[in-house]
């Protein structure tokens, strides 16, 4: 039989995605097949207005399946070894036979929407692991760098029973929150070595974090990085007790040479059956749900602003008048809203 042309093969890729109903990819998702979970996730990612009311339906057919995985934000700076921690962590969930889903999101260029999305290629052995599901998306214009259906994609992925979903972000210092807005442990991972070692971190991330490990803790490293260690634990000393009842702590490790991941494991294991004794695990699930019930609508709430006729021709006005000089861009946006409501009443 004659080999596909390219061109032929691509169209024939791009037909069979197009002609894929939302009952095949839940059917798919249910049954744990990756490629049909992938498909579902590109769909709830899409921006096309067409896709919305099919990716609904689909979060609708999996959110009964959804809810029974652990959720774990994993955040540091640049350079301080996510994947490479994530790989190793990953491996020995794996060998306890849990099953990991890896949500990476990757900086997109403001100027051309481009991203990398390279986590795959630096977790080689573990994207290789049929446990394994990694999902690398693209930050898009998202605050902070968090894909904005990052939250929808965790339920595909626990409807597909993925019991440990990995959130990991880009560390730029804007996206914490978000993140621990739809996790149930947040880690927050940091290096030795580079001077102060409390220095450049903000106040508000640490408070934040349920566990602090200092990274690449091995060789000429593994002193310093004990040393730091030490001083964190006594800045989080200094913090107000957490709602969780949990005291955040501290550990050291090195993912290259695998010492002291069995730790970490175990100080998210402690955490999980502290929460869940003491009720929080499931009151904290239920405040994320409304808090993501508002984001939603306010996004929706925009979309429907900016993609009224009437709106935009009321705002390409209002915007000439503040190049102009005459309004201020507060009594622009002031006046658009008044004039918009006043035609089409108010809410």
């Amino acid at each position: 039989m004659d080999s596909l042309n390219p061109k032929d093969w691509i169209k024939k890729k791009k037909d069979r995605r197009e002609y894929l109903s939302v009952e095949v990819i839940f059917k798919g998702i249910e049954s744990g097949d990756r490629a049909m979970l992938s498909a579902g996730i590109t769909l709830i990612e899409s921006t096309n207005p067409e896709h919305r009311k099919d990716a609904d339906e689909l979060l609708r057919l999996c959110l009964p399946l959804s809810g029974n995985s652990i959720r774990i934000g994993v955040t540091g700076v640049p350079g301080v070894g996510k994947s490479t921690f994530i790989e190793s962590f990953g491996k020995l969930l794996v060998d306890q036979g849990k099953k990991i889903a890896v949500l990476a999101i990757d900086p997109s260029s403001a100027i051309s929407g481009g991203s990398i999305l390279g986590d795959k290629t630096r977790m080689q052995h573990l994207s290789a692991m049929n446990e394994v599901f990694i999902r690398p998306s693209p930050a898009g214009d998202t605050l902070g760098g968090v894909a904005r259906k990052t939250h929808e994609s965790i339920v595909l992925c626990e409807a597909a029973g993925f019991n440990y979903i990995l959130v990991e972000t880009v560390g730029v210092g804007q996206s914490e929150t978000a993140v621990n807005s739809m996790v149930d442990f947040f880690l927050l991972l940091m290096l030795s070595g580079a001077g102060d070692e409390l220095q450049g971190i903000k106040k508000g991330i640490m408070e934040m974090a349920d566990g602090i490990v200092i990274t690449k803790a091995d060789g000429d490293n593994e002193k310093p990085s004990k040393q730091a260690a030490s001083q964190y634990r006594n800045a989080l000393h200094l913090f107000p007790p957490n709602d969780n009842e949990w005291q955040p702590q501290v550990l050291t490790c090195s993912a290259i040479e695998n010492k002291g991941m069995g730790e970490v494991v175990e100080l998210i294991e402690d955490f999980i059956e502290l929460v869940k004794q003491n009720g929080f695990f499931e009151s904290n699930r239920k405040n994320q749900d409304k808090a993501w019930f508002r984001e939603t609508l306010k996004e929706m709430i925009l979309r429907e602003y900016f993609d009224n006729p009437d709106f935009s021709r009321m705002r390409s006005r209002i915007e000439e008048q503040i190049l102009n000089g005459e309004l201020t861009s507060f009594q622009g946006a002031e006046l658009l809203i008044k004039q918009y409501l006043d035609k089409h009443g108010e809410v």
